[in-house]
């Protein structure tokens, strides 16, 4: 059974698609850690990151650069910070979230109840400041 990030490539699951190419595809996790926190995941269901063969895995870190300058063009943050966890979804992925501390990236902490019209506005900024 493909994993609902695959789902959500193929269309099947709606997303809030911020960047995409033939390889790779961007959007806004729905349970954010802050507002603009995105998962760069590859169109290739790949279950560990580090499984990615080395051709692919830099140019999936070449896709998520531009799309976490886009995140950084967007919206108000000093830097953009990146976590690779993997274990909640067997699908590779990337974390991009916008920071304007460290505690910006604990995953314990949640947007409460993140409204779709929030999420569809921020969505917009970043896809407008992506650069292919």
């Amino acid at each position: 059974m493909p994993s609902i990030f695959s789902r959500i490539v193929a269309g099947e699951i709606p997303s809030y698609k911020v960047a995409e190419d033939d390889k790779f595809y961007a959007f806004l996790d729905i349970n954010p850690v802050n507002w603009g926190h995105t998962l760069v995941i590859p169109k290739k269901e790949t279950d560990y990151i580090f499984d990615i063969d080395d051709e692919e895995l830099g140019e999936m870190i070449v896709f998520t650069k531009k799309v976490a300058k886009a995140i950084k063009k967007a919206l108000p943050c000093r830097k953009v910070g990146v976590a690779v966890l993997g274990l909640e979804v067997p699908h590779a992925h990337i974390h991009l979230i916008p920071l304007q501390n460290e505690g910006d990236m604990d995953f314990r902490h949640k947007v409460e109840n993140p409204s779709p019209e929030k999420m569809k506005e921020v969505c917009e900024l970043i896809a407008s400041n992506f650069e292919a």
